[in-house]
């Protein structure tokens, strides 16, 4: 069955979105056994790893959204359930899209999702994000009240930044948040950001190799710190909870985005 945009959408998005262009049909018909087989290896082992090691609401968004379903989870049959919790859906990609036309998703309450999957060969590692990454390591936590609303947020923030010459620097604080994002629950250090999440062996590393340095988070220290994309990270931002993340976003401005350029990760 493919995509098929709810009513509610198609009735809002007809303005010449700067996102539109890049929409197409999940074909999740397409997805082969061995494709689905691949998801549920992923799944799998992820949450038998993540648990004890992720924030509680990334389990419960699990539950919440029936993510535990066998296979390629269908976007039709998601965003029923994600739709009547946090008003978000999720639109199918074909791979990266623009800065602008991400931000602008964001804004809209939209998330990109890529229409592919990895194979058995790459399971570890797989540099541009597929559909394991964008629905298990982003979605469970779009049903999470406060980081939807966050979401908005960055993708609104994102928008002004670009026009204003600043997209770089709020890149930055997406990544060290939604991302690579680390926070405490309960006395303890736990993973937040869905790069984390859906990766086997960084999610492990961000929390247990002693030779990466985790700093205590704000805006402004995330802003100025440059990431890497093609490797794991050398530096984790370690934020006080969840509802301060969810704050700190939630009241980023411009103002907060003109630092110094980065410094080394």
């Amino acid at each position: 069955m493919m995509f098929v945009e709810p009513e509610s959408m198609t009735a809002s998005t007809r303005g010449g979105k700067p996102w539109q262009a890049h929409l197409i049909d999940q074909g999740w018909c397409n997805f082969t056994p061995e494709d689905h087989a691949v998801w549920d290896i992923l799944f799998k082992r992820q949450v038998q790893l993540l648990r004890g090691r992720v924030v509680s609401s990334f389990l419960d968004g699990l539950d919440l959204l029936e993510l535990n379903a066998p296979g390629v989870p269908e976007l039709t049959r998601l965003n029923q359930r994600l739709l009547a919790r946090t008003g978000w859906r999720c639109v199918s990609v074909a791979g990266l899209v623009p800065d602008e036309a991400f931000f602008a998703m964001l804004a809209d309450r939209l998330f990109p999702i890529g229409n592919f999957i990895r194979t058995r060969v790459h399971l570890d590692y797989l540099e541009e994000p597929d559909c394991f990454h964008d629905i298990f390591g982003h979605v469970p936590m779009l049903a999470h009240t406060g980081m939807a609303n966050a979401m908005q947020s960055i993708g609104d923030l994102g928008l002004r930044a670009i026009a204003a010459g600043l997209g770089h620097h709020v890149a930055r604080l997406y990544w060290h948040t939604i991302e690579f994002g680390l926070c405490r629950e309960a006395d303890h250090v736990r993973i937040l950001g869905a790069g984390l999440a859906s990766s086997f062996g960084e999610a492990r590393a961000s929390l247990e190799d002693e030779s990466i340095e985790r700093r205590r988070f704000t805006v402004e220290e995330a802003i100025a710190a440059s990431y890497r994309h093609d490797a794991m990270q050398p530096l984790y931002f370690v934020s006080d909870s969840l509802e301060a993340v969810v704050s700190a976003l939630e009241g980023a401005t411009l103002s907060h985005l003109t630092v110094p350029e980065p410094t080394s990760a």
